[in-house]
Parts: structure tokens; C-alpha cells; sequence
């Protein structure tokens, strides 16, 4: 029998910012760093294969999941602020940061906060830069294919969504904020960026806004993937990004390619 993705990933917590903050951590070697979407944390065959080379270390942020309500971060910049304090608290000194979609706010939020440390930035299905507002999420449009697997899994509880979709809605903001943006102008290390092409959540067409604005930015399309991209396609993501970790700017997608990933 297959195991089910993260079974080797061990859970455990840590005091950061005043916050009691989960993860889950397996691998050894330079630690990647890995921030949630907006329906909490979520293990994937992406993060199996990629903890097979790297330290990946997952986090739950504050008022996802079963922790408390989170009224305390009022911007993702707070909420940035803390979750580089538990990297910190962990004694970690230099790392790449990867976040999907809310996550991918978060960790470029974190990368502006505290720019030293990180070496490199992996975003997928971002919801940093939207060109639309973001529509409810239902579990079906998350994947490619209605029977994939991941859609099976049991759904957080009513009250656990609910928590989650505020937080999530309130520290993401508007699709487009001119502040940010003129930030991310100057976040000047490596940034992964990749969307699938049948995302409806997140929609590739708005791919070319974070190529127009980030300074070193590799965009890649993934085919046959919708916005859980990890899901749908693992290993033609993880092959990619552990590519990219590897070489950065020598990476195989340059700055005026369009190649979609076969």
C-alpha cells in the first residue's frame, strides 16, 4: 500500500512571536522553507520528493488549522514578521522560501521583511498579484481531475474553514496593491514562479504581471495542472523547482521563455 503523502514528515511546535506555531519537518540538507494555501496546511507528494535532497520544513500559520483564532496579525506583513521569527527560533541561517497560493503573498512578504537569510523564492499558483477577485474555492476546482486522489481527503470542518477563509481573505487584500508591488521591485534574489494551465483560482494569464515586476523573475507555465499544481503533477513540479534550487540563474526557464512544462 502507497503511503499517504507526508507520512515521514514529523509533527511537532514551537513558541514564536507569542504564538504557539506547528510544523512538520523530514529531510536533511539546506532547509526550504514551505508556506500553506489559504485552506491551511497541506502535505503533498511535492514535498515527499523534495524532502528526499532538502530540509523541508512546512509551518502552519497562526489561525490556520486547529489553532486560535488569529486577531493578532493585521497585515501580511505581521503575519510575515512572526513566521520569520519561528524560522529564527529554529536556528536556521540561510534557506529558500516556497509558498502556494496565500502562502505565496506570505513568502515574499517574509523575503521584503527579512531579505538576508533567504536565497531564493519558489512560488506556486500565487495569489500575490491577482488579476481578479478571488473567487470561492471549492474542492473540485483545486484539481485537474475530479478523482484525483487529494480531492478524497476529508474536509476541514465548518468551523476550521470558516476561521480560515476570513484570515486568509483579510491578509491577502485587493488583487492589485500598488505598495506592494513597488516593494517587490526591489526584492532583488531569484523568484520560481509557476502556474497551471488550467487554474481557474489563480489564472496563468496573470503570470506576466510578476515577470513585469520582480527583478529576477523565471516563469513557467506547468501543462495539465490546475491551481493545486503539487497535486496534479508532482513530479513535473518538483523537477522543476529542484532545478531552479540548484542553479538559480542558470535555471532552464530565462526570463523571455514561455515554455509550458510537457
Amino acid at each position: 500500500m502507497t503511503e499517504a503523502p507526508g507520512a515521514a514528515f514529523s509533527d511537532t511546535d514551537i513558541e514564536a512571536d507569542g504564538f504557539r506555531i506547528r510544523y512538520r519537518e523530514a529531510g536533511r540538507g539546506k532547509a526550504l522553507i514551505c508556506l500553506h494555501g489559504g485552506g491551511g496546511l497541506r502535505l503533498s507528494r511535492t514535498h515527499d520528493i523534495l524532502a528526499q535532497d532538502r530540509r523541508v520544513i512546512a509551518f502552519e500559520a497562526p489561525g490556520f488549522g486547529a489553532s486560535p483564532v488569529n486577531d493578532r496579525s493585521g497585515t501580511m506583513d505581521d503575519l510575515a514578521a512572526t513566521m520569520n521569527a519561528a524560522v529564527a527560533a529554529l536556528g536556521i541561517e540561510r534557506y529558500d522560501l516556497m509558498g502556494t497560493s496565500f502562502g505565496g503573498k506570505l513568502v515574499l512578504s517574509m523575503a521584503l521583511d527579512r531579505r538576508e537569510p533567504v536565497d531564493s523564492v519558489v512560488l506556486i499558483s500565487p495569489a500575490a498579484i491577482r488579476i481578479n477577485p478571488a473567487p470561492d474555492i471549492e474542492p473540485h476546482t483545486l484539481y485537474r481531475r475530479p478523482d484525483s486522489p487529494e480531492s478524497r481527503r476529508e474536509p476541514v470542518s465548518p468551523e476550521v474553514h470558516d476561521k480560515q477563509r476570513a484570515l486568509s481573505a483579510r491578509l491577502l487584500g485587493p488583487p492589485r496593491d500598488g505598495e506592494f508591488e513597488s516593494r517587490l521591485a526591489t526584492l532583488d534574489i531569484p523568484v520560481l514562479v509557476l502556474f497551471g494551465t488550467e487554474d481557474t483560482i489563480t489564472p496563468p494569464e496573470g503570470a506576466r504581471i510578476y515577470r513585469e515586476i520582480l527583478p529576477d523573475c523565471h516563469l513557467m507555465l506547468v501543462y495539465d495542472a490546475a491551481h493545486a499544481i503539487d497535486s496534479d503533477r508532482p513530479e513535473a513540479l518538483t523537477e522543476a523547482v529542484v532545478d531552479f534550487l540548484a542553479r538559480h540563474g542558470k535555471f532552464l526557464v530565462r526570463q523571455d521563455s514561455d515554455l509550458v512544462y510537457p
